[in-house]
């Protein structure tokens, strides 16, 4: 009988060793996929005009004309490479990460890891808050008795915890809710949009002159002034630029042509970019609409915390010209569009976590789990939502960072894969890059909340990834050991006897030299000694690993050669096949380092080698704990 407690973990732990992978049967249209990126980009439509008329005042509009033009003309051209060179929804950060190898890859991996996660989290957080606040701000929900739906923190927390308890169940996207969602929020928005136009500021069209007119009274009657401005501007409403990494994130949802394959799916990455340019014609229309509309006709108090649109501009044009039923139809829908956003954005961080940090050796095992992470992930949202008050104006400036940042990443990498192509395309790929690094750049000095919850979120891992690492240290990594032709026959000839194996650094050829010193330093024959030789690949990677023995014979000694991220994980491994191979106990022989084996304990964690001796033996004794069955290691 098991007990609770195992029941218990069984249950959080299920589903630790499936991979995520999408069957052709589970892919749809591209445009109903848009859907599915659009609970997140099309919702911020709900908040994005409030934060704007804040950042930009009564230049809102304009500064949005230049988001628009950043929009359709940088994001998208820059998306359309990460689409082109991430076909598996692998994104940007896996772009950075083949760009720069090594140690340095890894590094700038897990600060943008940080980034992101403050996006999917803000995202979940922000949406919640912003949910929130359009319930208790609906005339008829304060009229009922409901304590809950009456406090925003207390509702938006209840919120959290029913999006955490439902990806605990198990979920599963549904583009078919998502296209119902996305068409009807934005059908309902067309009208509030349209209405606000044809009737209120057609037909008042001294609103809009007294706007134009304060707009060149405060920047002294210069048209050229009054766009500078808006130029520098626009980053404060870089929340319009959410979205396109989700975007490529869903590409494995996108339906192709009938001969795609997954080395080569040209019609995936043609229909992908479809949904991209597509969804940022109809996001930068609405945006530029609400901009216009929401800053000319609400009066400038009611956009303050408190005020009647705080967070909610376009719910306020709702139920002002369009009555109170209406707005609350509109209030329900922005609620559910927002609350399947931050669903978007949990799905996003499950995908996130479990394709690197495991891969890195950075996270426990049972990170790949959906069940731990989801309760992680709740945890940190209420955290979130306590410090900011459950306020979506305070959490705007960190959602833009890691919004913006995950762009700037983005941008970088597309300009590094143009280094070999033309001039021009260098060139316009740098000005882009140039553009969303000065965007970052005034976001996170104007609006530094944003870095420091980045950087908390970059901290904690690096902290944890780099312990939990040091603590895997030990295991062996490799899942499959293979030897060819040469090496079997070599190991098939000794087998016969004591199989002996001496390491023997690779670049150095004075076999018999180090045959001599075995002899001496470790009583055995010269004619017993196979050499083994292990070079280190790429010491930052960590996954598991297969391990290709080929054997080669260098005058009269025997060597069998292999790559691997660790040297001791690569003996250790060797050492195992070659028990099982030949049910024989076979002996390994090394030298001992000469020097501080602290410095040597620290060589090994970062490149893989250095205190081989005992790091091996440990990896064989936590591999097999009966010590009649474990390999020898004999030290000289």
């Amino acid at each position: 009988m098991k007990t609770t407690r195992q029941k218990i973990s069984i249950w959080l732990l299920e589903g630790m060793r499936k991979q995520f992978s999408v069957h052709r049967s589970e892919q749809d249209s591209w445009w109903r996929v848009m859907c599915l990126t659009g609970v997140d980009y099309f919702s911020s439509l709900s908040y994005a005009p409030g934060i704007a008329f804040l950042a930009a005042g009564i230049l809102s509009p304009l500064a949005t004309v230049v988001l628009v033009l950043l929009t359709l003309f940088g994001a998208v051209p820059v998306y359309y490479r990460v689409a082109s060179r991430s076909p598996h929804g692998q994104g940007s950060i896996a772009m950075l990460e083949s760009l720069l190898p090594g140690w340095l890859g890894k590094l700038f991996v897990l600060c943008l890891l940080g980034f992101a996660a403050t996006d999917f989290i803000i995202t979940i957080t922000l949406s919640a808050a912003d949910a929130a606040t359009h319930l208790v701000q609906n005339p008829l929900i304060q009229q009922m008795f409901l304590p809950l739906l009456h406090h925003r923190m207390a509702l938006t927390l209840c919120l959290l915890t029913i999006l955490g308890g439902i990806f605990l169940k198990g979920f599963r996207e549904a583009i078919g809710l998502a296209v119902i969602l996305v068409w009807f929020y934005l059908a309902l928005t067309a009208v509030i949009l349209v209405n606000g136009l044809l009737f209120h500021l057609s037909s008042n069209a001294f609103l809009v002159t007294d706007w134009w007119q304060q707009l060149l009274a405060a920047h002294h009657d210069s048209v050229w002034r009054t766009i500078g401005l808006s130029c520098l501007l626009f980053p404060k409403l870089a929340l319009g630029l959410s979205g396109f990494e989700t975007g490529v994130a869903v590409m494995p949802l996108v339906k192709g042509d009938p001969h795609d394959t997954e080395n080569e799916p040209a019609g995936r990455i043609r229909n992908t970019k479809k949904l991209l340019i597509t969804a940022a014609i109809i996001m930068s229309l609405f945006l530029l609409v609400s901009s216009i509309c929401t800053t000319i006709l609400i009066p400038a108090k009611e956009f303050l915390p408190g005020g009647e649109a705080d967070g909610r501009a376009i719910a306020y044009l709702a139920h002002q010209y369009l009555g109170t039923y209406f707005g609350t139809v509109y209030d329900v829908s922005t609620a559910l569009i927002l609350w399947f956003a931050g669903a978007s954005a949990m799905a996003g961080l499950l995908s996130l976590v479990p394709r690197y940090l495991p891969r890195f050796g950075m996270a426990p095992d049972w990170a790949k789990a959906r069940r731990p992470l989801v309760i992680f992930y709740t945890l940190v949202s209420f955290a979130v939502t306590w410090i900011f008050n459950a306020d979506v104006i305070a959490q705007g400036s960190a959602y833009a960072t890691g919004v913006l940042v995950v762009m700037t990443s983005a941008a970088i990498a597309s300009f590094l894969t143009t280094l070999k192509e033309s001039r021009t395309s260098r060139m316009f790929y740098f000005f882009l890059t140039l553009v969303f690094c000065y965007t970052t750049a005034v976001n996170t000095v104007e609006r530094p909340d944003g870095i420091k919850i980045a950087s908390f979120f970059i901290l904690v891992i690096m902290i944890t990834s780099f312990t939990s690492r040091i603590m895997r240290s030990t295991e062996l990594r490799i899942n499959k050991v293979s030897l060819d032709a040469q090496a079997n026959s070599f190991i098939e000839a000794a087998s016969s006897g004591v199989l002996r194996l001496v390491a023997h650094r690779p670049g150095s050829v004075d076999y018999a030299q180090k045959a001599q010193e075995s002899v001496v330093l470790h009583n055995i024959s010269e004619d017993e000694i196979i050499f083994v030789e292990v070079k280190i690949s790429d010491a930052s990677d960590f996954g598991d690993e297969e391990l290709d023995v080929s054997g080669e014979r260098i005058g009269s000694y025997r060597v069998l050669k292999c790559s691997s991220t660790a040297v001791p994980n690569a003996l250790a491994a060797l050492m195992l096949y070659l028990r099982d191979k030949t049910h024989h106990i076979p002996h390994l022989y090394l030298g001992w380092t000469e020097g501080n084996p602290l410095v040597y304990i620290l060589k090994y964690l970062i490149w893989g080698e250095g205190e081989t001796a005992p790091v091996t033996r440990e990896i064989l004794r936590k591999a097999e704990p009966n010590p009649n069955k474990r390999p020898k290691v004999h030290v000289g």
